[in-house]
């Protein structure tokens, strides 16, 4: 088979052949203020995670309301053009899918209205404020009514959008189109039985470690950073349409397809968490800076969805960055800089960075037992919005549930309910996607495999090669495919969690 062999050639060339309808083009046009909009919003949401003081967050959060507000006016606008495009015949993929992104903002901006857009983003900013302060202090009574407040607001969202079923299917399909409890569920009821097994043999089995010296030691945040710096090289990311900078709860913000930034953190001891903390978020920026350059400014200049973003940031983090083969690339700048690693074999290294053990820390979490930590939310979401659950309840109820799936409880909120950022900016629905990507990480690596060989293309530090790959699969074509379409055209299935259970079967048992 050829190294970027498809299945799927015919897309291609439509999409290579850009838009040849008058009506699309006018469209195109009428929608760059929008796209403008975003960027602005993009770069007001990095600034709040980084470096805005911490008394702007409420004019911050007037003027992220103001722009979603501009930006419900424009795209509400386009309702007529989009309504009489649709019902053309003879539409390119790449044409399908402008009005198709375009027709999910008009679905949510007319069915919203101002009043509730401004107080979601006005109550998110602030409360990401709060959120932060009350993290660090491990106090979940000063975060708890701004909580309240979004949940609120969360189920009124729900409301207006309407739903089958459940509410909390509203939610899921803003960050995952067309995602529902029923798959969800689907996913979870093969996958945790899986993942049981596969954590029980490999506890039995000992030869993976729950715990490892290195995790104990402090290391100098500069020395830390000239090796994130260094390992960035290896992962070849531009230096001029990249950054990295450092926040409480490291993320990645695309502002264009020229402009993409990560952040890092640096929490001062087991320096594993800060490199795979930057080895993540490389693989989102990876996928935002090979968005195919013609589709700069258009609705189709994102990722097709937060579970496919995720794929890719988890596929490099866990897939490629946990292999015994990048453990060989990344161990001479680890000696490099951090003096005490001479005194581990490169194996030694190797059973540190795949340390397993059910643990309280979602973002520390080996890749094993990282899913229990999302069925923990996503069972409180589901409770929280079906008003099963009251915001009081949700610390212990936390507590209860880490226990029940990981056999692990939290001794403060900190390292509890208070450990995720993403509450605080109403991002409920957005934890599941995270289990998808691991997914969609699991079909990428079964798929990759019939071109590549991964082993040795990253032990000689190819990894532009897979970088190609997953250009001309996934990243080049944005939004143009739905998530569920884009997995159908790529893999012929779609969320099957079997990929990821034989990858883990195979690298912990074998």
């Amino acid at each position: 088979m050829g190294l970027f062999h498809t299945n799927y050639i015919g897309m291609r060339d439509a999409f290579a052949s850009m838009s040849k309808n008058q009506l699309v083009e006018q469209i195109l046009e009428s929608y760059k203020p929008i796209w403008a909009l975003d960027h602005a919003s993009s770069l007001l949401g990095w600034d709040v995670e980084t470096y805005m003081p911490l008394q702007g967050s409420r004019s911050r959060g007037f003027a992220q309301a103001q722009l979603a507000l501009m930006k419900q006016e424009r795209v509400t606008s386009l309702d007529g053009m989009i309504e009489r495009a649709t019902k053309e015949g003879g539409l390119s993929d790449y044409e399908k899918g402008i009005l198709r992104v375009i027709k999910r903002d008009l679905n949510y901006f007319k069915k919203v209205p101002p009043k509730l857009i401004e107080d979601l983003q006005r109550t998110s900013t602030e409360a990401t404020v709060v959120w932060r302060d009350a993290r660090k202090k491990s106090d979940y009574a000063t975060f708890q009514s701004y909580l309240e407040k979004i949940i609120e607001l969360k189920k009124q969202e729900a409301d207006k959008l309407g739903y089958v079923g459940h509410p909390y299917n509203a939610l899921l399909d803003m960050y995952e189109e067309e995602l529902t409890i029923n798959d969800v569920d689907r996913v979870f009821s093969a996958l945790v039985p899986g993942l049981k097994n596969v954590l029980s043999k490999i506890i039995a089995d000992k030869t993976y470690v729950s715990s490892h010296p290195l995790e104990a030691v402090e290391y100098e945040q500069q020395a830390m950073t000239r090796v994130n710096q260094e390992t960035m090289r290896l992962l070849k990311m531009p230096e001029k349409t990249f950054r990295m900078d450092i926040s409480t709860h490291p993320f990645t913000s695309s502002m264009s397809l020229e402009d993409v930034r990560v952040t890092t953190r640096y929490e001062g001891k087991s320096f594993r968490d800060s490199l795979y903390s930057t080895i993540h978020e490389c693989g989102h920026a990876i996928y935002d800076l090979q968005v195919d350059p013609s589709l700069e400014y258009t609705p189709l200049s994102r990722a097709a969805s937060l579970g496919i973003h995720e794929s890719q940031s988890r596929f490099w983090e866990n897939f490629v960055g946990r292999s015994r083969e990048f453990t060989k690339l990344v161990y001479p700048i680890l000696k490099k800089y951090l003096p005490f690693v001479s005194g581990y074999s490169e194996e030694e290294i190797y059973k540190y960075f795949n340390v397993v053990r059910p643990s309280l820390i979602r973002v520390e979490a080996d890749e094993v037992t990282y899913n229990f930590h999302i069925v923990v939310r996503y069972e409180m979401e589901k409770a929280l919005i079906g008003g099963k659950v009251s915001v009081s309840e949700i610390p212990s109820l936390w507590n209860d549930k880490m226990e029940e799936f990981l056999g692990v409880r939290p001794k403060n909120d900190a390292e509890g309910v208070l450990q995720d950022v993403h509450w605080s900016g109403g991002g409920m629905g957005y934890f599941p996607t995270y289990t998808l990507g691991n997914i969609i990480g699991g079909m990428i690596y079964n798929k990759i495999r019939k071109d590549l060989d991964i082993a040795k293309t990253v032990q000689r530090g190819e990894l532009g090669l897979i970088k190609n790959w997953l250009r001309e699969q996934i990243h080049k074509l944005g939004a143009t495919y739905s998530p569920k379409e884009l997995q159908t055209k790529i893999f012929g299935e779609t969320y099957n969690p079997e990929h990821l259970l034989e990858y883990l079967e195979h690298k912990y048992l074998a």
